[in-house]
């Protein structure tokens, strides 16, 4: 049983229509996504994840961990403040959230997801 998995792996073909959850709201942005690891149970996944510039509204029904590489996006849960997330921040994601996904220059992300 291996307990270390590379997960940079460009060699996955990414997704590269817009995910369950996520709808425009403004602009034309897209969205690709690579899935370069799962877990043998099934209960996580982890990747990377490139969007273009433009706002998504965003429904989460999982935990997600995001570390941004590049770029610039604006966060804001319904109800909530904004907050303006750039490359090197490290941001987690309770499941539940809405709100939006305002890409403010085009954005790289590494995420782990906890799916079970």
């Amino acid at each position: 049983m291996s307990t270390l998995t590379r997960i940079i792996d460009r060699t996955v073909e990414p997704i590269t229509t817009d995910l369950d959850g996520w709808t425009v709201v403004a602009g034309n942005p897209t969205m690709k996504t690579w899935i370069e690891y799962t877990s043998p149970d099934e209960s996580m996944i982890t990747g990377i994840w490139e969007a273009t510039p433009g706002t998504y509204h965003a429904t989460y029904s999982s935990w997600e961990f995001i570390h941004i590489m590049e770029g610039e996006v604006i966060i804001t849960p319904e109800g909530g403040e904004p907050k303006i997330c750039i490359a090197g921040d490290a941001v987690m994601i309770e499941a539940g959230f809405v709100g939006t996904w305002e890409i403010k220059e085009r954005i790289i992300k590494h995420f782990a997801i906890k799916l079970k």
